[in-house]
């Protein structure tokens, strides 16, 4: 074990038992997924939106906000941010079968679109990139109200290319907003690839058109993001403005569970990615450092299991909405 190894993440102010933490979250994200995508394929859940390659990007930057204060406007590949504020495999299980429990939106909503004002997070919406804005003003609200508040909104990188990005940026970066745009590039704009999304290098290259900083950082790591994300929110409290933040990753599944990734890449290619799997890399580290070993990392694996079972047999078993609620919050002509 190398001493670089060994105080990587003391280096950035991360506890021995918050690594820890993030590696259960991880786990806890990847299993929720697995599990859902298997009832999809049994014909008991009808849609996935997966977060499988990009977990350590998700945890390591949820870690950096302060539940209960900051407030979230995620995308609805954020299953493990919306974790680490609160929600539970139950909740996320409930959202999947749609039943009256879901705390998202009672069943109205699709998979993937989190909501809770309890947790502070926004409610989401389908057309990509509609949380900027929304996130911009919440921030714009919190600075106008004297409030210590940071904002972020995640979103892919094809969102980048949307106008709601766009004027989202520029606003925040006028009004110096505490906001943090945290982009998970997962290299596809569903079949898109990179290459025909964006001409510039990367997407941390369009912060400096808004006057802000903007940072590309490795999104398979999560104490790596979570250092660049700790200083976001710093700078964001002290009055310093916006942060876009890109956390290069890979998509390891298809882009939902009605598409057929292999249209448009290779085996190879996928494979190739598996092998910088995050909860791999973050494992191998949590090893190498001591924390983990086969006999910790299978009880953890165990009692996650435990809990997505748990979670799955309450769902399944929840009563839907009555239909007669489909007509709540409704307004007439």
């Amino acid at each position: 074990m190398s001493n670089q190894a060994q105080n990587r993440h003391q280096a950035v102010g991360l506890s021995d038992q918050q690594v820890l933490d993030m590696f259960y979250y991880m786990v806890l994200a990847r299993k929720i997924d697995e599990r859902q995508w298997l009832l999809n394929r049994a014909g008991k859940v009808p849609f996935v939106i997966s977060c499988q390659g990009q977990e350590a990007a998700q945890i390591g930057a949820a870690f950096a906000l302060e539940k209960g204060k900051d407030y979230l406007c995620p995308y609805y590949r954020d299953l493990g941010v919306v974790l680490v504020f609160g929600q539970t495999a139950r909740d996320c299980m409930l959202s999947a079968f749609a039943k009256a429990e879901d705390p998202n939106s009672g069943g109205r909503q699709m998979p993937g679109h989190f909501g809770s004002r309890k947790l502070n997070i926004l409610t989401g919406s389908s057309p990509v990139t509609t949380q900027v804005p929304h996130a911009v003003g919440i921030a714009l609200a919190g600075k106008m109200q004297g409030k210590d508040l940071v904002v972020f909104t995640s979103f892919g990188e094809g969102s980048s290319n949307q106008g709601d990005f766009h004027e989202g940026a520029n606003f925040a970066g006028v009004h110096k907003l505490p906001v943090i745009f945290f982009c998970e590039n997962n290299k596809y704009a569903i079949s898109v690839p990179l290459k025909k999304q964006l001409a510039c290098e990367s997407v941390a290259d369009r912060a400096v058109g808004y006057g802000f900083t903007g940072i590309s950082v490795d999104g398979n790591d999560p104490i790596e993001t979570y250092r660049v994300m700790k200083e976001a929110v710093e700078r964001a409290r002290a009055g310093g403005g916006p942060t876009l933040i890109e956390a290069v990753t890979y998509r390891l599944v298809p882009h939902s569970s009605d598409d057929d990734d292999r249209t448009y890449r290779t085996r190879e290619e996928v494979e190739e990615a598996k092998k910088q799997d995050p909860i791999l890399r973050f494992a191998a580290y949590l090893k190498e450092i001591g924390l983990l070993d086969d006999t910790s990392e299978k009880e953890l694996l165990e009692r996650v299991q435990a809990e997505v079972d748990e979670a799955t047999d309450y769902a399944e078993n929840a009563p839907y909405p009555a239909p007669e609620s489909a007509l709540t919050h409704v307004y007439g002509a």
